[in-house]
């Protein structure tokens, strides 16, 4: 584990785009059983994160369409928050950074480590802005 002073930065450049943090299962749990669309990012401290996946998020987040609920949490800092978080991405392995899009708690988007770090950030935010535009519109009853 870092220092948390390092990671303060790399937690704002996210929760400054309005995306809440977990930092424990429970609150993973609670952010998830909110109804509606929820994107959920898996930060990382790597480089691809840093410099492809957070300003890509924050780039995206500027689109129309967007999620209903935005959560973070921070794998290898905040252990139980990212396995609780993982757990909703059910018969995917485990990558970090990772960008995942849940309606009503079910996993219906899901960016892996692979895609992000052969990326550019613009390149993801345009992908994401697909991924909102296909998930995040609330369906006509």
């Amino acid at each position: 584990m870092y220092p948390e002073i390092m990671l303060i930065p790399m937690r704002e450049e996210l929760t400054k785009a309005g995306l809440a943090e977990a930092r424990t299962a429970a609150e993973v749990d609670s952010a998830l059983a909110q109804s509606g669309t929820t994107l959920l990012v898996v930060n990382s401290i790597c480089g691809c994160a840093a410099g492809k996946m957070r300003p890509a998020v924050r780039l995206a987040l500027q689109h129309d369409i967007k999620p209903n609920h935005a959560l973070t949490v921070f794998a290898g800092q905040d252990a139980e928050a990212t396995e609780r978080a993982r757990s909703y991405f059910a018969g995917n392995p485990p990558t970090s950074p990772a960008i995942a899009i849940l309606r009503d708690g079910q996993l219906v988007y899901l960016m892996q480590r692979s895609a992000i770090e052969t990326s550019t950030a613009p390149a993801i935010a345009q992908e994401l802005t697909r991924a909102f535009d296909a998930h995040c519109v609330t369906p006509a009853a």
